[in-house]
Order: structure tokens, then C-alpha cells, then sequence
């Protein structure tokens, strides 16, 4: 039977490394429906995303992913996945009180657009319990107060559920580092501003004041440093004047759903890879 996978791996640049992997899938009877490449000049690291096809006398993955190991991921020393396109991400939404960017991951859920499965979605305020359960989704409200207690809770969620990955759908609560390093690679964040400026609280405000000409949002992954995680997407839109900080607000909402969104896409699409403090990002 014919299955789809994704191959992702990064290594010490070097030549013959595509040679390489498009050798072995050709030996293996797949067939590359896709594949991108970046070499990092600055840092010496080489990336590579390839979607392939397999064919009858393509081994099992087991096997294929001993075989990979064995005739070409170690020759290079990669850091390499294998993934079945076929598999859903397991998504788990955090949020608060804002929920623009909640209800746009819920409708893209609902419309097929985003390929993944919500468990669950978690909030430290019970606002949104109606639309998330009108998803049919479990809503779990874990309210502010005892921090060690609420994070437990997230703890508890992420295990029984399986979560694979983590969107902080302004969720308006600092992580503590021991949940961040417990998430690391797999907790995308939204920040509403263009980082790195106008970090903290009131971006929006922070923005007015200095009569900014563009405003924009960030997701990236949480780290154990506030706003400072690897960047994954960016956008911006152009404003004047005549904009008043509430019409910075709505239109750096639009913004954030957006980004928020494309980041969880790519991300869930094994299309960022880790380069150090920044990613590299196959479209």
C-alpha cells in the first residue's frame, strides 16, 4: 500500500548530502512529491524537508527508518524525523479572555483548513466555555491563583491527551520554566506585536505613542526567556495617523489570527526546523 511520509533532517553541511537521501528513496522505491533545501552559510548547518511517496517494495517504516540510519543519516550525523503525512497533530489551545485568536484555530479546525485534532482547550477564565463545547471540544477552566495547582492541571491534560503540540492563543499567563523546558519545540506562542519591539503589556499603546507606521504580530516558540523564542512567522500591516490605538488593536487582531494560524500550519507540516536561536521554515 502506498503511504505518504515526510523526511526532516539538519546536519554539518557537506556535498553529496541530496545525492544521498534522493539515492536511498530511489533504492527504496519511493517517489519525492516534494523537497527543499537551505544551507546556512553562517552557520554551517544544512536542512532539508522532503515529502515522498512509497512504493509496493518500499520496506515498513521500522525497517526504512533502520535502513536511513544505517546508510545515510549516520555517514552525515543528521538529526532526522520520519513522519506519515497521514497523522494528525494533537493540538491543545490555550487561552483567556481574548478570544479572537481561538475562534479562528476552532473554525479552521471545523473547516478542514488545519490538519490537526483538539482534545481539549484550556482557559484561566470560563468565558468561552459555550463556543469550545458548541465544537464539541472539552473545555477545561483552570483559574488563576495557586500557579503549581493550574499548571499541574496543563501537566495532566498534556499526558492524557497525548498533546504533540501546545498554541498559547493569548493566554495571558507567564509559563514557569520548568513547563517551558517541558515543552520546548512544541509550545507556539502569538505576541501581539512585531518583536523584538514593544514587548510586555499594551503593545498596541506602546506603538501609538512612538506613531509606528507599521504594526505586526510574532509567533514563536515559548522558551524559558519571555518573547524571546525562535521566531516562526511574522506579518505587518500598514498604518497612519489617523489610526487610534483601539484601530491598532483591531486591525493587529486580524494580524495575530493570521500568524497564529500559518505557524501552527507550517509547524504541524514538519516545515520548521530548529537552527539554533533562530528556525528555518520550508513554504
Amino acid at each position: 500500500m502506498e503511504t505518504r511520509y515526510i523526511l526532516t533532517l539538519s546536519c554539518a553541511d557537506a556535498r553529496g548530502i541530496v545525492a544521498a537521501v534522493a539515492g536511498f528513496l530511489t533504492e527504496h522505491y519511493g517517489f519525492i512529491i516534494e523537497s527543499a533545501q537551505f544551507g546556512d552559510p553562517s552557520t554551517q548547518r544544512f536542512f532539508m524537508r522532503v515529502e515522498f511517496e512509497t512504493g509496493g517494495e518500499t520496506p515498513p517504516e521500522q525497517e526504512l527508518k533502520r535502513l536511513f540510519q544505517a546508510k545515510v543519516a549516520g555517514a552525515f550525523g543528521m538529526e532526522w524525523h520520519l513522519h506519515s503525512k497521514a497523522s494528525r497533530a494533537r493540538l491543545l489551545i490555550m487561552a483567556s479572555r481574548e478570544g479572537h485568536c481561538l475562534n479562528d484555530l476552532l473554525y479552521r479546525y471545523r473547516t478542514g483548513q488545519l490538519h490537526v485534532e483538539i482534545p481539549a482547550v484550556v482557559s484561566n477564565h470560563p468565558d468561552f466555555r459555550g463556543i469550545v463545547e458548541w465544537h464539541g471540544i472539552p473545555f477545561h477552566h483552570l483559574p488563576n491563583g495557586d500557579k503549581a495547582a493550574q499548571e499541574a492541571g496543563v501537566r495532566e491534560i498534556l499526558a492524557r491527551e497525548r498533546i504533540d503540540v501546545v498554541a498559547l492563543a493569548r493566554y495571558m499567563q507567564i509559563l514557569s520554566p520548568r513547563l517551558c523546558s517541558e515543552l520546548s519545540g512544541r509550545a507556539i506562542n502569538i505576541h501581539h506585536s512585531f518583536l523584538p519591539s514593544f514587548k510586555g503589556a499594551k503593545p498596541y499603546h506602546q506603538a501609538y505613542a512612538k506613531g509606528v507606521k507599521l504594526i505586526g504580530a510574532t509567533a514563536h516558540y515559548v522558551t524559558t526567556e519571555l518573547d524571546e523564542g525562535p521566531i516562526i512567522e511574522q506579518e505587518v500591516a500598514r498604518v497612519d495617523h489617523t489610526h487610534s490605538p483601539d484601530d491598532l488593536a483591531a486591525i493587529g487582531h486580524d494580524i495575530e489570527c493570521l500568524v497564529l494560524a500559518r505557524a501552527l500550519k507550517f509547524h504541524v507540516e514538519h516545515r520548521v526546523l530548529p537552527n539554533g536561536h533562530k528556525t528555518v521554515v520550508f513554504r
